[in-house]
């Protein structure tokens, strides 16, 4: 049970926060009702997150066995079985559905779209240089979409807005860049070997990304935080007070791309990285109070 946990990286889990995005940026996180679909949300998409690191876990059994961290995952070690890892796989998938089947079909559709794209990955996308990153960041553009659609049937005046899809997607292109820029230098003169993909980057090519990236994620959301549109809905044009609190967070995981070797795992750093955790909780509070005290 042990090894079929840890299979299950529930640590990975953090990601999936992003599912409560919508009910707390739609203003409806004080509604029991809504934040309950937020909470089964976030139980889905972990449960098929899950599901789909297993199938992974399955695929790359051998080159596992090459990297000197992933050597130690619970199907790569032996320590469990394939058997049973593909058991558990369907049992995963049917608890999923019967989730979804709760939130609504859009909810659905968005949970099927970040399977068929993580099957793509996992079984060729993920050697396709550029093609790549985009995939890991779309699955980060998924789950706020979710977060949105399972709220729809109940509170159907919610909307999808641009602006959280655009600064999600620069975002998560920017942790993805950062993930490959730490994979290349960790992995040194072995890299295609445990990653047959980083044999096309090179350390030069991911910090022109990783500049890029940070650059748009930062514009993006500055322009999000004083767009008329957003100040209408709010009442305020308070929101641009978080704008230095997102600019230290991109910096600070820049630091630690160059420095550490945490951060070729974006939910490791989150939950290793004081000053990170520190800049969530402080954009959270922030937030909360600007949206839902101060109005």
């Amino acid at each position: 049970m042990k090894a079929l946990l840890q299979a299950l990286r529930p640590k990975q889990w953090t990601k999936n926060l992003l599912v409560f995005a919508g009910v707390l940026f739609a203003q409806h996180a004080t509604d029991p009702k809504l934040l309950a679909r937020a909470a089964a949300g976030f139980v889905a998409f972990s449960l098929l997150a899950s599901a789909v690191y297993i199938v992974n876990d399955l695929k790359d059994v051998d080159a596992d066995r090459l990297h000197p961290k992933k050597r130690h995952r619970p199907i790569a070690s032996g320590a469990l079985s394939p058997a049973v890892a593909w058991t558990v796989v369907p049992i995963l998938l049917a608890i999923v559905a019967a989730i979804s089947s709760w939130l609504g079909f859009g909810f659905l559709l968005v949970l099927a779209a970040y399977l068929a794209s993580n099957v793509a990955y996992s079984f060729g996308l993920k050697h396709q240089v550029i093609l790549d990153v985009f995939l890991i960041a779309a699955g980060f553009v998924l789950r706020a979409v979710a977060g949105v659609e399972l709220l729809t049937p109940v509170a159907p005046e919610t909307q999808l807005s641009s602006w959280l899809l655009l600064c999600t997607f620069f975002g998560a292109l920017f942790l993805a860049a950062s993930k490959r820029r730490r994979e290349l230098a960790n992995a040194g003169i072995g890299a295609s070997d445990q990653r047959a993909v980083l044999a096309s980057y090179t350390p030069e090519l991911l910090d022109r990304m990783l500049t890029i990236t940070a650059a748009c994620t930062l514009m993006s959301y500055a322009l999000y935080t004083i767009w008329p549109a957003t100040v209408a809905k709010f009442g305020t044009e308070a929101m641009m007070v978080t704008v230095p609190v997102v600019a230290y967070g991109v910096f600070r995981y820049l630091h630690l791309v160059r420095v550490s070797e945490t951060s070729e795992d974006p939910s490791l750093v989150l939950l290793a990285d004081r000053p990170i955790q520190a800049t969530v909780i402080v954009y959270i509070l922030i937030t909360v109070w600007i949206l839902y005290i101060a109005r």
